[in-house]
């Protein structure tokens, strides 16, 4: 420890003669780790964020898409209406891992109230609709099964379109739908972006059947909702949904389906490997930077080499062993790095701050991720100064003293 403590001074002092350089060397570490770090912030935080957006879609979320061909052997959503208001009804009655059920039809519209007016979406559902997606009015109450059953011109606004359209409470008041009066009866609850980055709180929702029948005009749902009674019948609800669809449809046995079903665990899984993948990317391409910092440490420290071989065959001379100077250039390199290392993980954690403020961006740094880059500077240290440290052990004493 005493040995390693005085090659620490002996290298410190070293450093401390070329500060100018050294700060230039340990630059490049602290811009590496600085990149890793936000990126690994902009990673982790996005997987939140997508988590978050996951759960937002509801309680064991299962979506039925209809319409669905083979062609040149890949299965793609065709959009052919094929899904009817009997078939959510079999599915709630007869599939008993399917909690809740719901018809869905949607449509654009431009709505109107006084002399404002907003373009949005309109979703018709059913009354088991805020069950599903774990939705509640902030303001109001839903509409029930009798305005479902009578088409009635009501609605429920998303909080991005009653703030649109008006002042103060719109609960109560009557705006024009695609010029059809609808009665306000409630507001939503806020629910945030959507994994696309669509506002879900820029719709209205209203009853399916005043959205297919008087809107579009339509006689059968564009698809439907269902949740599973648990997050472990997940998978056997959507075996039931299947099984029940291709018999209502008769479908034969091996013949493909005309209706798609994803589930939650399937979005995502799908938003993960994308996720997983760009964060990937991220933390190549900020390791990039980390190398180019290495490689910047291995240079000068050849350069040292260099310019000390005469004090190197003077410590030869005097007893110094070859591990000895291996150590010495070895702790040069590492302390360059290390220190970059900790002025790096400074400058990361206040640039993933100032991207999170200034984009509107999750960050997520965990301890684990500041490890991970500290130690990925250390060994970059080791690895990029282990060369020119070797060099300098390897320089015989008499050779080194007569080097000019």
């Amino acid at each position: 420890m005493h040995r390693f403590g005085i090659l620490f001074r002996v290298a410190m002092t070293a450093i401390g003669r070329n500060k100018t350089r050294s700060a230039l060397t340990a630059l490049g570490i602290i811009i590496g780790v600085a990149c890793v770090l936000t990126m690994i912030g902009i990673g982790q935080g996005s997987r939140a964020a997508i988590a978050s957006q996951i759960s937002s879609l509801g309680t064991n979320f299962l979506l039925v898409l209809p319409g669905a061909a083979t062609q040149s052997g890949a299965r793609i959503f065709t959009g052919q209406p094929t899904l009817t208001e009997d078939d959510v009804a079999a599915v709630a009655a007869e599939c008993p891992s399917v909690a809740y059920a719901s018809p869905f039809s949607m449509t654009s519209a431009q709505i109107v109230f006084g002399d404002q007016n907003w373009g949005t979406r309109v979703q018709g559902v059913g009354v088991d609709w805020p069950c599903i997606r774990s939705w509640n009015a902030a303001r109001g109450d839903y509409f029930g099964q009798a305005e479902v059953r009578s088409a009635a011109h009501v609605c429920l606004l998303g909080s991005t379109v009653a703030s649109a359209l008006f002042d103060g409470d719109p609960v109560g008041q009557t705006v024009r739908i695609k010029n059809v009066p609808f009665r306000v009866l409630g507001v939503l609850e806020t629910k945030g972006a959507s994994l696309t980055g669509q506002d879900q709180d820029d719709t209205v929702i209203a009853p399916y059947t005043t959205v297919m029948r008087v809107l579009k005009g339509a006689t059968k749902i564009d698809a439907f909702l269902a949740s599973a009674v648990s997050p472990d019948a997940v998978e056997a609800a959507q075996a039931e949904i299947e099984a029940l669809l291709r018999q209502k449809h008769r479908i034969r046995p091996g013949a493909d389906a005309d209706f798609f079903i994803r589930s939650q665990q399937e979005i995502s899984q799908a938003a993960e490997e994308t996720s997983g993948t760009l964060s990937l990317l991220l933390a190549v391409a900020a390791s990039i930077s980390l190398v180019v910092g290495g490689i910047g440490i291995m240079n000068i420290m050849l350069v040292s080499v260099h310019e000390r071989t005469r004090e190197i065959g003077l410590r030869r001379a005097l007893g110094a062993r070859r591990r000895d100077i291996l150590t010495q250039f070895l702790v040069e390199a590492l302390t360059l790095s290390v220190g970059g290392g900790a002025f790096g993980i400074v400058a990361g954690i206040a640039a993933s701050r100032f991207v999170a403020w200034r984009q509107g961006w999750p960050i997520g740094l965990s301890a684990s991720a500041v490890a991970i880059a500290f130690g990925f500077a250390a060994s970059v240290g080791i690895l990029f100064g282990f060369f020119p440290a070797r060099q300098a052990s390897r320089l015989k004493p008499i050779e080194a003293l007569r080097a000019e």
